[in-house]
């Protein structure tokens, strides 16, 4: 059986995250990528000119099209850009009752444009957050989504996970990207696994689009037939590689993407 895997996220028109990205990473890691678009950036690796939201009613119609029709054994959620939209994925993912659901709660670009309003935030937090097998958020988001300040620690870092573990998903997988220091460090809560994942912090300015590559590689893995913890290992490993490949582009201006495709563009 072939793999598949259903993004439900915005589009990024300069390619490198949403949809764009989430798409390279399950071709990258062997698995069909299907997507439902939730919004529309005007958007490039210098930042976001403007968000268009795609009507919660269209995107009902896309996940029961796919869902209806594709053995879905994944989904990534990644930007959602209002509370309607909101309510209506969590509807559709109860309603095509799906398990293996990794959730990004994108809130801010890597460039710090504000992808989220305010009012979403909430919507995430009561109507996703308790329904998902992980919950993948930033130093950032986990702060937004618990109202505290950024983890500063890793053990500020664990008393965060272990809050929002208590909001009622099977996982969380706080990210430690934004913190500085020589490693990137990265911590995995669940009931059954508690275990900091590390990798050395790549010198690199093409970072854009790493959560959501992250992300959906873990989907990916999931769809596979990974379980979590193996899943969200390989995730990062992969990421890693696409980070130290990344300067091997020359894409835009500004932030360019990772190199999802790092094993196969040669030269």
């Amino acid at each position: 059986m072939t793999a598949i895997a259903v993004t439900i996220a915005g589009s990024d028109s300069g390619g490198g995250a949403g949809i764009q990205a989430d798409l390279k990473t399950f071709s990258a890691l062997g698995v069909y990528g299907a997507s439902v678009v939730t919004a529309l950036t005007a958007q490039n690796t210098q930042g976001v000119a403007a968000i268009h939201a795609v009507p919660a009613g269209f995107v009902g119609q896309e996940i029961d099209a796919v869902f209806s029709d594709l053995a879905v054994d994944a989904v990534k959620i990644g930007m959602l850009g209002a509370p309607d939209v909101i309510a209506a994925v969590a509807d559709g993912l109860d309603r095509w009752r799906q398990a293996k659901v990794v959730l990004d709660p994108v809130m801010v670009a890597a460039s710090g444009d504000p992808l989220v309003p305010d009012d979403a935030v909430a919507a995430i937090r009561d109507r996703l957050v308790p329904a998902v097998m992980i919950v993948t958020p930033n130093l950032p988001e986990a702060a937004r989504l618990l109202g505290e300040p950024v983890a500063a620690d890793r053990a500020a870092m664990e008393a965060q996970a272990e809050r929002l573990l208590a909001l009622g998903p099977q996982a969380v997988l706080v990210k430690g990207g934004h913190a500085g220091g020589a490693e990137s460090a990265d911590f995995l809560l669940s009931a059954s696994v508690r275990r900091w994942l590390s990798a050395p912090r790549i010198a690199t300015d093409n970072t854009h689009g790493t959560g959501c590559t992250l992300s959906s590689a873990i989907a990916a893995g999931l769809a596979r037939g990974r379980d979590l913890e193996a899943a969200v290992i390989a995730a990062k490993d992969y990421l890693t590689q696409a980070l130290a490949a990344a300067d091997g582009l020359s894409i835009g201006k500004g932030r360019g993407p990772v190199h999802h495709f790092h094993n196969w563009w040669k030269g």
